[in-house]
């Protein structure tokens, strides 16, 4: 594993602790600890990958792993009636933490759909 400066750095490492929804040898999936919606959480990769932009050609396994576990764990999560994803690449993207992180939120079955709360997104 890479070098890794940022919070989910130390996340990936254990420094800093986390609700586990998901992990494996190549990735990490936990719950946002501000969360936008009633559910959600942040699939990362363990290797340092610091935007999107950043994304290399050998990266296309690991991203594919990554996308394919987005409904697996929104499902899990309780995400059944639908769900929101979000890369926010760079500053001008909204990107506030410089390492590759896949949000997934929503709300449950019974709660407000998103279009409610777009503005808190």
């Amino acid at each position: 594993m890479t070098e890794n400066p940022t919070i989910f750095g130390k996340i990936i490492n254990g420094e800093i602790p986390c609700k586990k929804v998901y992990e494996d040898n190549e990735v990490l999936a936990f719950h946002d600890t501000s969360p936008a919606a009633e559910v959600h959480f942040l699939i990362i990769p363990k290797k340092h990958i610091p935007t999107l932009a950043d994304v290399v050609a050998s990266d296309t396994e690991l991203l594919g792993k990554m996308l394919s576990l987005v409904p697996v764990l929104a499902a899990e999560q309780g995400l059944t009636a639908g769900f929101r994803t979000a890369i926010n690449t760079g500053k001008q993207g909204g990107q506030e933490v410089y390492h590759l992180h896949i949000h997934v939120f929503g709300n449950r079955p019974g709660g407000e759909p998103l279009r409610a709360i777009a503005g808190k997104i």
